[in-house]
């Protein structure tokens, strides 16, 4: 009776949900992260997966305007998880700072949540945040096959992170991961330091599209 009780209290310890240490010993602390990921949002995908689910809030960045990667997000990260809603409320975020990002992000929806969710694990306030978000956006060149597309484009995820490493001196496939649903291409994650320079982050590549083809859908004609 006493090993079959053992057994079962080892059994308990495995499987209890252990949301403390899940993660990170750090608990989402602003400030406290070992990089960032900067994602980058393939918008016709997006556009095209919002129009098959009949989805009404994707009218500001699915309108005549010609978006093609936009910024998701630039999110803080450990080497193993990650933070989020590091200040709850979240300090204040001024219209000016959202009307400020609107060429690089979609909506002003996105750019409150990102704030929310993200931004407050920075460290940094509203305004220092988005200028990071910048630079960081600044710091990746899109690979010109990819600037001005016309048509639907064919592609495979190594040869999407190929044409980004192509086109980024000192990025490689273990820093950065492509992302898709069941058909399309729907992003790009790119992993870069505090200092905004590229490193390896093998939780994020691991996790890359393993489909052999995707569809890139067309920009929308502006």
């Amino acid at each position: 009776m006493t090993r079959v009780v053992l057994r079962l209290a080892l059994l308990a310890l495995l499987f209890t949900p252990r949301a403390a240490t899940a993660q990170d010993p750090r608990q989402s602390a602003p400030r406290q992260f070992d990089f960032y990921v900067l994602s980058l949002s393939w918008s016709p995908s997006f556009c095209a997966g919002a129009a098959e689910r009949g989805a009404r809030n994707a009218n500001v960045q699915c309108g005549p305007r010609p978006f093609s990667f936009v910024v998701h997000g630039l999110w803080p990260q450990y080497d193993n998880g990650f933070p989020e809603y590091c200040q709850i409320p979240a300090p204040r975020l001024d219209r000016g700072v959202v009307s400020s990002m609107l060429d690089l992000m979609s909506a002003p929806r996105l750019i409150f949540n990102e704030w929310d969710r993200h931004g407050t694990c920075s460290g940094q306030s509203p305004r220092a945040y988005f200028e990071t978000v910048r630079k960081a956006r600044a710091v990746v060149k899109i690979p010109p096959e990819f600037t001005d597309l016309k048509e639907p484009l064919s592609v495979t995820p190594q040869a999407v992170e190929e044409a980004f490493i192509k086109a980024n001196p000192g990025l490689s496939a273990s820093a950065m991961a492509v992302g898709c649903d069941a058909k399309r291409l729907t992003e790009v994650r790119l992993c870069l330091s505090k200092e905004l320079r590229f490193r390896d982050c093998a939780e994020i590549a691991k996790r890359s599209c393993r489909r052999e083809e995707l569809t890139m859908p067309p920009m929308r004609s502006g």
